[in-house]
């Protein structure tokens, strides 16, 4: 699918210089996969405390009954 964008080449040729990209493309692609890792990141921390935790899971149990 092409898409248009308007993006700032100053930094379009930092991150390409970076990343050793030998494409625009290239360095384009890399940048949104690093950026949803990120935000998947920033999602996984922010559900830190909002689990609960069984005292009585007993994980050595479960491992021996596979």
């Amino acid at each position: 699918m092409p898409t248009n964008l308007h993006i700032d080449s100053d930094l379009l040729e930092q991150a390409q210089r970076l990343g050793h990209h030998r494409t625009k493309r290239e360095t384009v692609n890399e940048a949104l996969r690093e950026y949803i890792q990120f935000r998947k990141r920033l999602e996984a921390i922010e559900a830190f405390g909002t689990i609960d935790f069984d005292p009585d899971y007993d994980y050595k149990k479960m491992r021996n009954a596979r």
